[in-house]
């Protein structure tokens, strides 16, 4: 695809950004009475956030997991990865398959997250863990902080995965997967609303923008 064609996507795409948005807000306010998930989650973020402004940036494990993510979903879209390589300085991937969504994915995609709740699910099916969950999301949240800020220390800098896509058409994607991955995430994490429910909110948010911008036009 052209990116002339992915600016143009970006732009209609942008609605459905607002609707995003506006449906993760109602999630996170139907979901504030789960005191027990939030407290943990929100400090196991703030421990990172420390970690992040005090101690030298694990650049390393950064970039190691940058990469496996574009691996990942190059397996899971059917390619194969041919070579692959990560420092702290830097990293790539040779693959036999590529699209926007495999170059794009460690920028919305929290694999160390997912890795951190595969890891408690399948400790769960072994052990009992309703009495550790305190743990969990103290860890979910700081793995999920990790994501959060070292993709935004790393967009300071120019990234190829993003000229090559284009500046407004990777950030479309990159926000609506960041939101998708919250409104999938926080429904689960809470059990306050289901993801239907958050899904609903979105298409809902999405038509009420759209009926606002078809008003401007006539």
């Amino acid at each position: 695809m052209p990116k002339w064609l992915k600016f143009l996507v970006a732009l209609l795409l942008l609605p459905v950004c607002g609707g995003a948005g506006l449906a993760l807000v109602q999630v996170v306010r139907a979901s504030g009475s789960a005191d027990t998930v939030w407290v943990a989650f929100l400090s196991g973020a703030a421990c990172w956030v420390v970690i992040y402004v005090l101690l030298p940036k694990p650049m390393w494990v950064y970039v190691f997991g940058h990469e496996l993510t574009h691996a990942v979903w190059v397996w899971a879209m059917g390619g194969q990865v041919k070579r692959f390589k990560a420092g702290a300085k830097g990293g790539h991937v040779v693959v036999t398959k590529n699209n926007f969504i495999i170059a794009l994915a460690p920028y919305f995609f929290p694999l160390y997250t997912v890795l951190v709740i595969l890891v408690f699910f399948v400790v769960q099916h072994f052990w009992e863990l309703k009495y550790h969950l305190v743990w969990f999301h103290l860890v979910a949240g700081a793995s999920y902080a990790f994501h959060l800020t070292l993709t935004w220390h790393v967009l300071q800098t120019r990234q190829s995965d993003i000229t090559d896509q284009g500046y407004l058409f990777s950030a479309v994607i990159i926000f609506i997967g960041n939101i998708v991955v919250l409104l999938l995430g926080i429904p689960l994490l809470t059990e306050r609303v289901t993801v239907l429910e958050a899904l609903n909110f979105w298409v809902r948010d999405t038509g009420e923008i759209l009926a606002r911008v078809r008003l401007l036009f006539h």
